[in-house]
């Protein structure tokens, strides 16, 4: 796959990939795609039958048409050069999508940004999206029933839950990855499902690392 300086990956994308669970027949849109590895990962194995992948920046959405290309899997995979806020219907048709992802910025727009690069500053902090964006473009894009699947750092939960709830998509399952147990979770995956009804499950936690800094089973399995 193709990658920049300003536009690369990590952890978090693995595990939220994993996460999602798509599955063969599932309609599927990634937002804040960036690279694109999520898609790419989705189409190793089983590949849903479509996956819209959407960023607002331009050298991302070149970086996963290159990628594209190079897999021959531009029957699956559709690159969408577009704010999440206005996704047009004739894009991507609204109220038909089975599963939304979303790695968003996790940083508020404050102060912390200043020496990164524009692209850089873009992706890490929200300065032009924010949860309340990415709940209200899976609302719109999920059928009924539909879920929105997401990674977000642990101080953001509240946030994320909340917004998630204002635009009608129920919080069912939140798990907090840790790369030590013994220590803080570093980051949580969440997902909610469009017109449920309220109850949320609290999850085994995922951990990345064994006391000795081998990595665990279940985190070996994902890599592999």
């Amino acid at each position: 796959m193709f990658v920049s300086q300003d536009h690369r990956f990590g952890t978090d994308a693995f595990l939220l990939a994993h996460y999602a669970n798509i599955h063969r027949s599932d309609a599927v849109c990634d937002l804040c795609t960036g690279c694109g590895i999520i898609p790419l990962i989705f189409c190793k194995k089983d590949p849903p039958k479509a996956v819209y992948a959407v960023d607002i920046q331009d050298e991302a959405v070149e970086l996963l048409q290159k990628s594209v290309a190079e897999n021959a899997l531009g029957e699956i995979i559709r690159p969408v050069l577009c704010d999440l806020k206005d996704i047009p219907n004739s894009v991507i048709p609204w109220e038909t999508l089975d599963v939304v992802t979303a790695n968003p910025p996790y940083m508020t727009g404050g102060s912390g940004y200043e020496k990164l690069s524009k692209a850089q500053a873009i992706a890490r902090h929200e300065l032009l999206c924010g949860i309340g964006d990415v709940c209200r473009a899976a609302f719109r894009l999920l059928k009924y029933g539909g879920r929105l699947v997401m990674c977000h750092r642990p101080e953001r939960l509240a946030d994320v839950l909340c917004a998630m709830r204002e635009n009608r998509i129920e919080p069912k399952s939140v798990t907090f990855v840790y790369n030590l147990f013994s220590e803080r979770p570093w980051l949580f995956l969440v997902s909610g499902k469009k017109g449920a009804a309220a109850g949320m499950n609290v999850e085994k936690p995922f951990v990345l690392q064994n006391e000795d800094r081998t990595y665990t089973r279940e985190y070996s399995e994902i890599y592999e």
